[in-house]
């Protein structure tokens, strides 16, 4: 073979093998992309030709790929695997744009954007490092859980989520992409040990919206393991966190006057934010029904307030029978207050509370408001005040209402409008220049009072006539003063007093003697009413220090300050008819005889009429304080009250012709300690009891004094009450606990454990309930506290006993103490479950127990038990209630109570 055949030769040989190695590396190339995209491609010319073969390659296949990149740590390690899988160890998490999530162990496939999490169980066999995913806002706790960060689906076991008071947990669940989970047997419960809670709903099937709502199959109750058989073919709970409107549902109730009925049920409009609107209806069997609305409002920095009307009609006994009644009657409430800060000069206020006499009563919300039905007066008012600083002038007007429950009266004052001026000084000058002048002290204030009102029943209210019904008036008055300095020590104060009435009517009075009664004769139009009076008044202050005589070692000083005033104070007769406020007529009986009865045009009217009679009185008053100061340990000078204030008064009518002597006022106040004052005010009479010409006792012309004797007392009343609590008596006889102390000293600064500052979060939304430290008595056993209370009011009149005989020697009655009604309520927390409440009381006068009231209380931890009992008194009644704690769930409860408050019979 020659070298040129050779060479050819070898050359071939190498192209075939080249041929084969290339078409076997695109061979090995094209196995890798198809097992990598999971699928068999088959290409029509790769059978065929293998130049087209080798020409048109298959693409390889998309990769998944994230919105965001996946971080990830953990506090153990972090294993990469060659298959594209890390595992986190100790305290992993996983963060996605959206979704976190932490587990003691999480593997992750870094190809797909899947992972898987779970816990660990220790040596003592104790699950811990459980997932805790949280996707958003909503958070679950499980066992396991795989999740894809692409799809946002997986597949969770035993997961617990919070949606709103409540858990949804669930064996095995699917998450879907818009966060809803389906699950198979799972379980609806509000308390919080989820695990093994005291009471569920068993659901067959549900779906859940996390933060919108749970929608559900067949399911049943099952309390404490045990299912009862309480069945609902399917149930839907609401979550929502935001503002919004929705249904109210109505609560079954049996009355035996009103029947079957359903009450409270109605919708709730979400208006704006600054607005809402509830509307409730009720309906019974016999007729009877209602409508409320309620209105909530606000203003941020503006006002706030609450409106509410309710018209009800209440049809009792059976129609046609004798016992048939229907009562037609409604209630207004309104509430509204002003944010100061809104406008300072200016303020409008309303706390209407106005409803028919009967309401209360026949309200079927009050069956067990003993407070309410038994409620005498109730009052309103609205009122709107405006002040004008640089004129120094404030206006204010205000509605009242005031009603009496018992009679149905009511007495309506509207407006009631009011203006002052504030105290000027009209001559005084601008620029002073020298000495103040005598005239530049004058004063002058103005106040003015417009009123119009209305007494009359609350049927007739708006029957009535503006002009002949209705009374209304306006009076002016105008102080002028000045205060001037006598001899450096005394201080001197003349003063002009005018006041002047506008009346829209007058009225006068004649005797008719066939009929034997006064016949009136009202005159429509405007009259003006005025009076005036002078006073002038000098007053000091005297002080003297000295030592008391039986302590003459130590450093003790007594200050008496002693007030002495004496006014004069002069007025003319108005009641001559040169004023013409005054007139007289003659009224004779049928026997004939005549006298002559004075009367005033004026009288009832809103201001009243000028007093009659002329007057010339002195007024002496007397106030006297008792003070002393001494040293303490510490060298430190202490101030101790005495007499906080002893003062009298007496005044002498130089112008009367008869008992120009007023009565003694005396008052005293005692400071017995820094939370309780003791104040009294009483009188002494003047003027001695002596007996008429037909034997009867009556106040005679001669004084006390000129029988030698001091004034006639005429009694006295007070009212008072006391709290007592566990610590009354540890004050003022025991000690403080050691133990106590020594807890205190030792409590960290930020409250410790007595505030369960170690309180760890339960990790899904929702933090540990606070415990507080168990503490111990001096003999190491656990210390019981019992917190109890109990509030004790009453009070006692001292008045002469006209019913017995007076004493002839000392022409005195004997004084008889009657006391006021003994209330007593309080309350005794037996444990942190169990409390007890409960308000009674005695009425003296009547002898009877007046309305009591028991009420328990047992916590059950999702439950609550409540025992209401009314024994004694008017009304009586008992009720029985358990029912859930959590708000949403306030239907699923069991009642028992008395149909009435009045038909019940004790045996």
């Amino acid at each position: 073979m020659t070298p040129l055949k050779a060479n050819s030769f070898i050359a071939f040989i190498l192209l075939f093998v080249l041929l084969l190695l290339s078409d076997g590396a695109l061979s090995q190339r094209r196995r890798e992309r198809v097992a990598s995209s999971g699928k068999q491609r088959i290409d029509s010319l790769h059978i065929g030709d293998s130049l087209q073969r080798d020409t048109v390659p298959v693409p390889p296949p998309k990769k998944t790929e994230l919105d965001a990149p996946v971080t990830y740590e953990a506090n153990d390690s972090i294993v990469f695997t060659q298959s594209g899988f890390a595992h986190l160890y100790g305290q992993g998490k996983v963060t996605y744009p959206g979704a976190d999530l932490a587990a003691d162990v999480i593997s992750m496939d870094m190809d797909n954007s899947t992972v898987f999490a779970r816990g660990v169980t220790d040596s003592l066999g104790t699950a811990k490092g459980r997932p805790v995913f949280k996707d958003g806002d909503t958070s679950y706790e499980t066992d396991t859980i795989r999740y894809n960060f692409k799809s946002k689906r997986g597949i969770i076991s035993n997961v617990v989520s919070q949606q709103g008071e409540g858990y949804v947990t669930g064996n095995n669940a699917k998450k879907g992409h818009n966060d809803e989970l389906y699950m198979k047997n799972g379980r609806y419960t509000t308390c919080d040990h989820h695990d093994h809670p005291h009471f569920y709903m068993q659901m067959t099937y549900a779906k859940v919206r996390p933060k919108k709502n749970v929608v559900t199959g067949p399911a049943y109750l099952v309390v404490e393991d045990v299912p009862l058989p309480i069945a609902v073919p399917f149930f839907f709970f609401p979550f929502s966190s935001s503002y919004q409107s929705g249904f109210l549902m109505p609560t079954y109730m049996d009355d035996s006057n009103r029947g079957f009925g359903l009450t409270d049920g109605g919708y709730y409009f979400a208006i704006n934010e600054q607005m809402d609107l509830k509307l409730k209806a009720d309906i019974f069997t016999k007729g009877s029904w209602a409508l409320n609305a309620e209105s909530n409002y606000v203003k941020r920095y503006k006002y706030s307030g609450l409106f509410q009307a309710s018209y009800q009609v209440t049809k009792t006994g059976d129609k046609g029978l004798p016992d048939y009644s229907v009562a037609k009657d409604f209630k207004v409430v309104w509430s509204h207050r002003q944010d100061p800060k809104a406008s300072p000069n200016s303020n409008f206020s309303a706390s209407v509370n106005f409803a028919t006499s009967s309401y209360e009563k026949t309200n079927i919300g009050n069956l067990y408001n003993v407070q309410a039905m038994s409620q005498n007066t109730k009052t309103s008012s609205v009122s709107y005040s405006r002040n004008f600083p640089d004129q120094k002038l404030n206006i204010s007007a205000s509605g009242n209402i005031a009603q009496n429950m018992r009679d149905s009266s009511i007495a309506v004052t509207l407006p009631d409008l009011n203006i002052s001026l504030s105290t000027i000084f009209p001559f005084k000058r601008k620029r002073a220049v020298g000495d103040e002048k005598w005239y530049e002290k004058i004063s002058i204030r103005y106040t003015g009072r417009m009123k119009n009102s209305i007494r009359t029943k609350d049927d007739r209210l708006f029957k009535s006539n503006l002009v002949r019904d209705w009374e209304n008036g306006m009076q002016h008055d105008i102080p002028i003063s000045a205060t001037f300095t006598l001899f450096k020590y005394f201080n001197l104060t003349p003063t002009f007093n005018y006041t002047e009435r506008w009346y829209t009517r007058k009225i006068k009075q004649d005797w008719d003697i066939p009929s034997q009664k006064v016949v009136n004769d009202t005159i429509y139009g405007f009259h003006r009413v005025y009076n005036y009076s002078t006073s002038l008044g000098i007053n000091t202050k005297i002080y003297g220090m000295y030592k008391p005589l039986f302590l003459p070692k130590k450093e003790i000083q007594i200050r008496h300050v002693i007030t002495p005033s004496v006014s004069i104070s002069a007025a003319p007769d108005f009641t001559t008819s040169h004023y013409g406020y005054y007139d007289s007529y003659i009224q004779e009986g049928k026997n004939g005889e005549r006298r002559e009865v004075r009367y005033s045009y004026y009288s009832g009217q809103p201001f009243g009429v000028p007093s009659g009679g002329k007057q010339g009185s002195v007024n002496f008053s007397i106030s006297n304080n008792l003070e002393m100061k001494f040293k303490d340990k510490n060298d430190s000078i202490r101030k101790v009250s005495l007499i906080d204030e002893l003062g009298a008064g007496i005044s002498y009518n130089m112008a009367a012709e008869t008992r120009p002597w007023s009565d003694l006022n005396v008052n005293l106040r005692l400071k017995l300690g820094k939370n309780y004052t003791f104040s009294m005010a009483s009188t002494f009479a003047t003027y001695a009891y002596e007996f008429n010409e037909k034997g009867e006792v009556v106040v005679g012309d001669r004084t006390e004094w000129s029988y030698g004797r001091f004034g006639r007392w005429s009694g006295y009343g007070t009212s008072f009450s006391y709290t007592l609590n566990n610590d009354t008596f540890k004050k003022l006889f025991g000690k403080k606990d050691e133990a106590e102390e020594k807890r205190k000293k030792d409590k960290p600064e930020n409250g410790g454990d007595e505030e369960g500052a170690n309180a760890e979060d339960s990790g899904i939304g929702m933090p540990a309930k606070k415990t507080k430290e168990a503490t111990a008595d001096a003999d190491g056993y656990q210390a019981f506290k019992m917190s109890w209370s109990v509030s004790l009011s009453t009070g006692f009149n001292i008045t002469e006993d006209r019913d017995k005989p007076i004493n002839r020697k000392n022409m005195r009655y004997p004084y008889k103490i009657s006391l006021n009604a003994l209330n007593i309520n309080g309350n005794v927390k037996l444990s942190n479950k169990w409390a007890v409440n409960f308000n009674s009381g005695y009425d003296f006068n009547a002898k009877l127990i007046t309305n009591t009231v028991f009420n328990i209380t047992r916590d059950l931890h999702c439950f609550t038990m409540t025992a209401s009992l009314a024994p004694f008194g008017m009304y009586k009644y008992y009720n029985f209630t358990i029912r859930a704690t959590a708000q949403i769930l306030q239907d699923l409860k069991w009642e028992q109570r008395s149909q009435t408050q009045t038909n019940i019979k004790w045996y």
